[in-house]
């Protein structure tokens, strides 16, 4: 007789200990997708899904490399259910994407002259003192500034 399937998910321990914050996350996250739209512009609508999934890698991400607070299982757990972004978080690793807010800032092919966006560009070298970036709504996120 085949095995029964079941969706149950087995968390890792220490799961009790990030599960309030994520699930907190998670909840403005849904509403953030819920929330009308009317009266924005069309990029201005995915700007707080952005921020939002920002936060939950940044607080993954936090909590492993930087505070150690969590174990290596939680961290993959993590990002295996996808509560965190993988590429986000292996881009921070590297020198110079400390700060980056999402990956399309980083993409030439989604810019005009086939370079990056212009939140990574550091603010003293910036023509206008305060800009929005398109994509996600960043003011800036130059590992320099």
């Amino acid at each position: 007789m085949p095995k029964v399937k079941t969706n149950r998910v087995q968390f890792p321990e220490g799961w009790e200990l990030i599960e309030p914050t994520l699930r907190e996350l998670q909840a403005k996250m849904r509403e953030a997708e819920n929330d009308p739209h009317d009266g924005k512009r069309k990029c201005e609508t995915l700007w707080p899904i952005f921020k939002i999934a920002h936060q939950k890698s940044r607080y993954v991400f936090d909590l492993y490399h930087r505070r150690k607070e969590i174990s290596k299982e939680l961290y993959e757990f993590c990002l295996d259910q996808g509560y965190a972004d993988r590429n986000l978080i292996a881009k921070w690793k590297k020198p110079g994407y400390e700060r980056l807010c999402c990956l399309r800032c980083m993409q030439p092919r989604d810019h005009n002259f086939q370079t990056t966006c212009v939140c990574r560009v550091p603010k003293h070298l910036r023509e206008e003192k305060v800009i929005e970036c398109v994509h996600c709504g960043c003011g800036g996120c130059a590992s320099g500034d």
